[in-house]
């Protein structure tokens, strides 16, 4: 399915131009564009999304603080993986069953209820006492992000016409990814001026300013009887996906991981048997026959845990090999976000004009290129060399990120928008979770062999052969993807 194929949009069997009419801001113009009146207080609307959306984004300026955090709290470099997976394994199991409540009961509700949520759990995280108190916190943190990413992408594209959804997909990506980029430079900054702890509380301000400012959104569907929510297929789901994460996360541990994987088998059995039971399962399983999108969504994943490397390695690499101060170092890491955030925007107009899943492959490709790249760092390598691989790197995130949410929320019927964004959202996570765990095995174990030869030596080891590990996964997706096979969805499916 190519993002220039609007016919191929299920629920468009209405005549052409009559969703256009009924959406906000809809009409004719502004099928051109954002520049109508009512088209206005839209783009107001939209601002504000991403203002509340930012929040989550702005995690990445933990990356930056992670050397102060493992410091502070007397733990090495490797347990800083639970910082990321408590949180990830949290909002990743919960979105698609929250994607589906805000079908049901309105995204909009669903969003500011998240923006509560969070505002409270970064002040909890920022007074965390301990490693363990810290690690819980960010358990009720996940649960806020599910919240609020879950109907981000659904509430952005209902205040628009329907004919306008990549380029809203784009400029929605263009905020998150301006979260993304703000994160490690506001970061490094806060970390150096007030602590690691300031990577927290910073954010309450602005999701109580998103909350209250935030007005006007569509209410909530009230056609007919209110479906029913499937309660035992979101938590049958949430169990599947959070056993087969920990059992990744827990794979040299021999028994717990068997352990896991058993308790994912049962889960997933479990909720396969209810999806095929519920009249409105969480997920509607039919769509992953269409041919290429199993593969689509499997290569995002791959894609993913490639990516997010950068994330968890780099930052060491440049505070420690490159040794730059903390705040700049931050500015660096926000070079990888930066190139999210340049490509995004023309990303949402040129899917208007070129096949997705083309886009997604080039990202992919730019992704691994980013990646082989970082891997050839080294201890004399020039600042000035550092950052053209990370803004490649973030350029193919964003042309990823666009196009895969275009295919996904174009291949799944509008009904069901909110889990199409959560479905985008989550394989992300998967891959993310998955690369905190993967990734660490890999730098343990070399950084484990050349210890003899120094620790900045060992490190350096690790680094370069996690970077190279990430660069060949990424390239597999890129095969896995130009390989898989897609079709137009039926018209009104």
């Amino acid at each position: 399915m190519g993002g220039n194929d609007e016919t191929a949009a299920p629920g468009r069997g209405a005549p052409e131009g009559a969703a256009d009419a009924a959406a906000p801001g809809g009409g004719a113009s502004a099928a051109t564009g954002f520049g109508t009146s009512a088209g206005a207080g839209a783009i107001i609307r939209l601002l504000l999304v991403g203002l509340g959306t930012s929040v989550v984004p702005l995690d990445s300026a933990l990356n930056i603080a992670f050397p102060a955090m493992t410091a502070h709290f007397g733990q090495p470099v490797a347990e800083i993986q639970w910082i990321v997976i408590c949180y990830v394994l949290t909002y990743g199991s919960l979105m698609l069953g929250i994607g589906r409540l805000g079908d049901i009961f309105g995204h909009a509700l669903v969003f500011r209820a998240g923006l509560g949520w969070s505002a409270v759990a970064y002040l909890l995280c920022s007074a965390a006492p301990s490693f363990q108190w810290l690690m819980a916190c960010r358990v009720l943190q996940g649960i806020g992000a599910a919240l609020v990413i879950s109907c981000g992408p659904a509430l952005v594209t209902s205040l628009f016409a329907e004919a306008l959804r990549p380029r809203v997909l784009g400029a929605y990506a263009l905020l998150f990814a301006t979260g993304s980029v703000l994160g490690p430079s506001l970061g490094g900054v806060l970390v150096a001026w007030f602590g690691w702890e300031a990577v927290f509380w910073f954010r309450t301000p602005i999701a109580l300013a998103a909350l209250l400012l935030l007005r006007g959104l569509p209410p909530a569907p009230r056609q007919g009887a209110r479906e029913s929510f499937d309660l035992a297929g979101a938590v049958l789901l949430a169990v599947t996906i959070g056993s087969l994460l920990m059992a990744v996360n827990q794979a040299r541990h021999g028994w717990p991981a068997l352990v896991l994987l058993v308790l994912f088998g049962a889960a997933l059995w479990g909720f396969l048997r209810q999806s095929r039971r519920s009249a409105r399962p969480v997920l509607a399983l039919h769509h992953f026959a269409l041919p290429g999108f199993a593969a689509l969504n499997l290569a995002n994943a791959l894609a993913n845990l490639a990516a997010f490397a950068v994330l968890l390695l780099v930052p060491y690499y440049l505070t420690r090999i490159a040794a730059l101060p903390v705040g700049v170092a931050g500015l660096f890491l926000a070079g990888s976000a930066a190139g999210t955030m340049l490509v995004s925007l023309p990303g949402g107009w040129l899917l208007g004009r070129v096949p997705a899943r083309g886009m997604a492959a080039a990202g992919i490709g730019c992704i691994a290129a980013g990646l082989a790249l970082m891997a050839l760092w080294g201890a004399a390598t020039p600042a000035w060399l550092l950052l053209p691989p990370l803004l490649l790197h973030g350029a193919g995130l964003g042309l990823l990120q666009v196009s895969y949410t275009e295919i996904v929320t174009a291949t799944l019927p509008r009904a069901d928008r909110g889990v199409a964004g959560s479905l985008a959202m989550m394989t992300r996570t998967l891959g993310v979770v998955t690369a905190a765990s993967l990734l660490t095995l890999v730098f343990e174990g070399v950084q484990a062999a050349a210890l003899a030869e120094g620790a900045a030596v060992a490190f350096l080891a690790g680094f370069r052969a996690s970077l190279a590990s990430a660069a060949v996964v990424a390239a597999l997706a890129m095969l896995l993807l130009a390989s898989g096979r897609q079709r137009r969805p039926p018209q009104g499916a």
